[in-house]
């Protein structure tokens, strides 16, 4: 097993266990002891040190709790040492299945319990988790195993992992996948961040590594995997008996127990878990003789216990109304529907390990306690912290202050040494742990431990200040998906019967990919239908000559080689020419207007950035990058930032505007609402609370004498941050030096804002963030007018959002009501009729009873409004009745469920920003789309509620936008004419003619760049069965005609031995292809065509290279070194002999680098870059 890196603070373990509240506990079977709620988790760490029962198992009442408790007991114990056991994120009788994540880590928990896992110290559960019954049988799994050098049967392995719930895929890419190419099996264990992939030679594992799901490329090489069941209701015998069973006695499920009883794994399996389940088993039923079991909070654990189960069977009674079951005469009597959790009393009822309560107060004089005491709030100056610290100094205290990060450490050391406090950093350069002795010496020190809360302990002599106590905030962190190579995405989505356009042809229909061989040569083509039944082949070299058709509603067809497509390309290109002219202007001005150019990052702007609590995505980084660099340069940045809602397009901002401050200038934040004007500034303030850096918002929420002051205070240079809406366009308003402008939501203003903005933005940079761009915008960014950065990557623990579009019922409401209370989550509901608000929110009263209700809409006066959102904020209220007032920027990562009532009233772009509120805290979350029962949907309208519903995917909202820009069409980019242009040649095309437009009223001679045509009579392709699916070999084809130099086949071919295995001889043909290709780049030349010999010297294959330049010298070398080679001055054309099969390509290959070696330069303008065709 590889050895645990010790934990931070496992060096105060031993001053700890000497706490006397701790050491008057042990030996008892039943206490209550006492402990302050911050001093939690360093209690635990001390109770472990000192006591033999292990493992440890802490009931907590909220999932929020487990969570920060176990993560504040990773900081005093190994990493391995901790468990979370979740409960399912889903809801009782929900027709979804729990996250794959979730259900391995129970699994692994029971299994570690069950097998005595001495490494094991502690488990954490919510009570949630702790009332759930477990499946049939499921703490008797095992984990599969897998070694280097192991012999593995691998249809049985593969055999193994699908009866353990793993589904087969062609390719990875979530948790409970596998995929198998030939003797490589790609899984991605429940339980793991990343995938692995197990290579085997023969019977044996030869390779064992962890890949990127990116690029599908091995990373780091493993030693061993175990792998644990993707599922917790697995189809074993006894689970399809009982389903047989069921079959007979409840008819009213036949659907279900029909898949289960045939041994089916399907999605929201487990949502008949109870009806499988005969005998009730929890998890304390697990926990051995020797174990021990605390329960914090006794009283808030069995009041949220109780009403899991009562909100459970409310919700059994109004399902089983739904699903029409017979209830008794009352509808009460009768409970049909068996219990997924049982009552807080069951749960001790099977267990001998001893039971202790942790309580903040005593229940009797002689209840062992920890005194402990918490730090005084961070307020203003925090002069009385600093007064403690320096007491507790004084008084020969070890304190050990806790920073967040390596960036944060340093700052709050610098702070302290401010104050005449000197507490060395104590984080080594190898990630290992300070020295405890260190650490429990009298006096301070810093370490890199992210703590929740800190707490004194005075009879130990020893402080602990989390970072929180400091600032008075801490979030928590999250890692960062891979994004996917993007280029696939095209492919991903060019499907059979799909339309595109071929850059000479047109518009034609895409018939699939086939074989076929020509001249004696097997070679892929795309198979394209024009007109009339005509049929293209595109070679598979050629790939880049076709573009997915997008724009507008189904095309007409072109005929293949007739003149229509060429009309049409014509009229549009005098259209795009008028577009052109305006555009030119525009950027013209941008471009010659000298802007500030920003300084390089400073020391504190790089301590700013590493404070960002999360693992920042790989999109992020380079959009940061790409902004930082557009600051830097004398050019104003005009950049828009497209990212969907909650992907992290804030923090690209506050290091933007940091990065303005820190060379003396000012800046301006626009966005749509006060809320979110709100929102920000408190973002910002906490962000910048470290710095010298003034934040100031503008908005309704100000008084008229404040909203005066900032304006002054703006004037004069004083304010260096202002975040607002409209207010900050009015003429009013003048900066002292404004060097950065920031457009959140960029979607919500209107075309009158965005002159106002213009009119003090020629030399300001500025920077646009938004989801769903609106199509003018979208379309001045893909031209080029604007740069666009694009953050397709969701934060590592965002799930997509469960979306139903359908009419209106108040029975579907009061559910999804209902189910989001039993999750302790908050509701938004969105009716966007001020009028009537009050009698919806009354209604909702009625309807769900137990739910306190609050209502929110932009006509309320400021004061109200405010304190309606923050109460909300706070967990005040479950559900908000509110306007669409909700769909700019807020951030409540409570809020799971979304139901709006008239969906078919908003547009694509609101929509996908109202359903992007939801789901950003990593719960699985809900949006319910409703539109009126009897009312006729508009084309329009249907057409988007389609789109919302199929776009569910993370990061769909550019492809939104594309879809918006569809249906509706772009209209003239900045008139306001509406035009066809786009349906008429398709999207990408016709952005390319404006940019080909503007290049030449910049004077920039066009230079078309010239396709390589290669035409090898030997059989290169992909064979189906070594690159199965369509779309990936698309993508091979793809990058083959995008090569460039030899080392990017390299590249590929090593890719290929990674994926799919070794490689075969068609595909190993291929790759010499795409060599001579690269050859070509180099050289210049842009044809090779092998034909066979038609002169007297006999049979054998001749290729025909054109154009190359060889100077005399090189001729002489020619006629020397190549007998029968012939070069044609004149047409610059060399004639070849060459050998067959693969011997062609070696001799093209090793003559091209002969004759033209690396130094000479390329003949005429040299630019075939290949695959650039239209």
């Amino acid at each position: 097993m590889v050895t645990q890196p010790t934990a931070v603070l496992a060096g105060l373990n031993a001053m700890l266990r000497e706490e006397p509240g701790v050491l008057a506990a042990l030996g008892r079977a039943s206490t209550v002891l006492v402990v302050p709620e911050p001093a939690r988790a360093v209690t635990l760490a001390g109770l472990l040190a000192a006591s033999r029962r292990a493992p440890m198992v802490v009931a907590v009442p909220t999932a929020a709790d487990a969570e920060r408790l176990s993560a504040d007991l990773q900081n005093f114990l190994p990493a391995n040492a901790v468990e979370l056991f979740p409960a399912w994120e889903t809801l009782p009788f929900e027709r979804v299945s729990p996250s794959i994540e979730t259900m391995g880590l129970r699994l692994r928990t029971m299994w570690r319990l069950r097998t005595a896992d001495p490494s094991l110290s502690v488990i954490v559960a919510p009570a949630r988790a702790l009332v759930q019954r477990l499946g049939p049988h499921v703490e008797d799994v095992e984990p599969i195993r897998v070694a280097l050098r192991d012999q593995v049967d691998s249809l049985q392995l593969i055999e193994q992992l699908v009866l353990s719930g793993y589904r087969r895929e062609y390719q990875v890419e979530h948790r409970g996948e596998i995929a198998v190419r030939g003797s490589i099996i790609d899984v991605f264990p429940a339980t793991a961040d990343v995938p692995v992939r197990i290579d085997l030679w023969g019977d044996e594992v030869e390779r064992l590594t962890e890949f990127s799901v990116a690029d599908q490329r091995s990373t780091v090489d493993l030693e061993e995997l175990a792998v644990f069941p993707a599922r917790e209701l697995l189809p074993s015998e006894e689970v399809c008996e009982r389903a047989e069973q069921l079959l007979a006695s409840q008819p009213w499920g036949r659907e279900q127990w029909q898949r289960l009883a045939d041994g089916e794994v399907f999605e929201g399996m487990e949502a008949w878990m109870a009806w499988l389940a005969d005998s009730e088993h929890v998890l304390f039923d697990l926990v051995p003789d020797d174990g021990l079991i605390l329960l914090a909070d006794p009283r808030r654990l069995r009041d949220r216990a109780a009403d899991i189960a009562a909100e459970e069977r409310d919700l059994g009674q109004s399902l089983s109304r739904t699903w029409g079951l017979k209830l008794d005469a009352d509808g009460q009597g009768s409970d049909p529907f068996p219990q997924m959790h049982v009552e807080f009393n069951r749960l001790l009822q099977h267990t001998k390990a001893p039971v202790w309560s942790i309580a903040a107060v005593p229940d009797s004089p002689d209840s062992p306690a920890v005194t402990a005491l918490a730090w005084p709030p961070a307020v203003g100056e925090a002069d009385a912290l600093l007064h403690q610290l320096r007491q507790l100094i004084a008084e020969g205290y070890a304190v050990v202050v806790c920073a967040d990060g390596e960036g944060s450490a340093s700052r709050i050391e610098k702070l302290l040494s401010q104050h005449g406090l000197s507490f060395p950093i104590r984080i080594s350069d190898d990630g290992t742990a300070p020295n405890p002795a260190d650490l429990r010496s009298a006096g301070g020190s810093i370490v890199h431990a992210p703590l929740e809360r800190g707490c004194i302990l005075p009879a130990v002599k020893l402080a602990l200040l989390a970072e929180a106590d400091l600032t008075g905030r801490r979030r928590t962190h999250r890692a960062a998906k891979a994004p996917r190579r993007e280029a696939q995405r095209f492919f991903e989505d060019l499907k059979v019967g799909d339309h595109v356009v071929h850059h000479v042809h047109g518009v034609g229909r895409f018939d699939g990919m086939v074989t076929r061989s020509m001249g004696g040569a097997e070679r892929d083509y795309l198979l394209l239908e024009y007109r009339g039944g005509d049929k293209l082949y595109v070679p598979s070299d050629q790939i880049d000559s076709i573009r997915l058709y997008s724009g507008g509603e189904t095309p007409r067809l072109n005929k293949m080689g007739g003149s229509d497509f060429s009309r049409s390309k014509s009229k549009v290109r005098s259209a795009v020419a008028e577009i052109a002219q305006e555009l030119v202007v525009l950027y013209q001005t941008r471009v010659s207007t000298a802007g500030h150019a920003f300084g390089v990052d400073t020391p504190w702007q790089q301590e700013m950035e590493l404070a960002f609590p999360f693992q920042e995505t790989p999109d992020q980084i380079t959009a940061i990058a790409s902004v930082k660099e557009d600051m830097e340069s004398t050019v104003p940045m005009d950049r828009l930032v497209c990212g969907d809602v909650g992907f992290g397009k804030t923090e690209i901002a506050l290091r933007a505007a940091f990065k303005a401050v820190q060379d003396g200038f000012q800046v301006a934040i626009l966005v749509p609402t006060t809320l979110l004007a709100q929102q920000h500034y408190q973002t910002f303030s906490d962000r910048f609370a470290g710095f010298p850096v003034r934040v100031e918002s503008l908005s309704r929420f100000l008084t008229p004498a404040q909203t005066r002051s900032v304006v002054k205070r703006l004037g004069t240079g004083e304010v260096d941050i202002v975040i607002g809406t409209h207010r900050l366009l009015s003429g009013d308003i003048i900066f002292k030096k404004l060097g950065l402008l920031v457009v959140d939501e960029e979607q919500r203003f209107g075309v009158s804002h965005k002159e106002s903005i213009k009119q003090f933005k020629a030399a300001v940079d500025v920077l646009t963030l938004t989801a769903t761009p609106i199509p003018r915008t979208l379309e001045m960014s893909l031209t080029g007018i604007r740069d666009l950065s694009l953050l397709n990557t969701p934060p590592a623990a965002r799930q997509p959002i469960l979306t139903y579009v359908g009419e209106f019922d108040e029975r579907a409401v009061t559910e999804s009501i209902r189910r989001e209370l039993l999750r302790e989550g908050q509701v938004f509901y969105v009716h966007n009729r001020v009028r009537d608000i009050e009698q919806q929110a009354t209604r909702i009263r009625e309807l769900v009873p137990e739910a306190r209700v609050a209502v929110a809409h932009g006509q309320m006066d400021e004061g109200s409004l405010e304190k309606v959102v923050v109460d909300f904020w706070q967990g005040e209220y479950d559900v908000l009745v509110c306007t669409t007032i909700i769909e700019s920027g807020i951030d409540m990562p409570t809020v799971n469920t979304l139901v709006v009532e008239r969906a078919d009233l908003l547009g694509l772009g609101q929509l996908h920003q109202l359903r992007g509120r939801v789901g950003r805290a990593g719960q699985r979350a809900y949006a319910y789309l409703f539109f009126p029962p009897d009312k006729q949907l508009s084309e329009e309208a249907y057409e988007r509620l389609k789109t919302i519903g199929e776009a569910t995917e993370l990061g769909s909202g550019f492809r939104i936008a594309m879809r918006d820009l569809e249906i509706r069409g772009a209209g003239n980019l900045l008139g306001t004419g509406q035009s066809g242009h786009v349906a008429s040649v398709g999207y990408d095309l016709y952005v390319q003619m404006v940019n080909e437009a503007i290049a030449e009223l910049n004077g920039e001679v066009a230079v078309v760049p010239e396709e390589i045509v290669l035409e090898l009579p030997a059989p290169a392709f992909l064979p189906p069965d070594y690159v199965e699916r369509e779309d990936v070999r698309l993508d091979a084809y793809r990058r083959l005609a995008a090569v460039q130099t030899s080392g990017d086949v390299d590249d590929i071919a090593l890719e290929w031995v990674d994926r799919f295995g070794p490689v075969p001889p068609p595909a190993a043909a291929l790759l010499q292809v795409a060599r001579v290709r690269a050859e070509c780049v180099r050289t210049g030349v842009t044809s090779v065509t092998v034909l066979k010999n038609s002169t007297m010297a006999g049979p054998g294959l001749v290729a025909h290279v054109s154009p190359i330049r060889l100077p005399q010298s090189k001729q002489m070398r020619l006629a020397r070194l190549y007998k029968g080679a012939v070069y044609r001055d004149q047409e610059q054309e060399l004639r070849l002999p060459v050998r067959g099969g693969a011997g062609i390509a070696e001799d093209l290959i090793a003559a091209l680098g002969e004759l033209v070696p690396s130094a000479e330069g390329l003949v005429g303008s040299g630019s075939a870059s290949p695959g650039q065709s239209a």
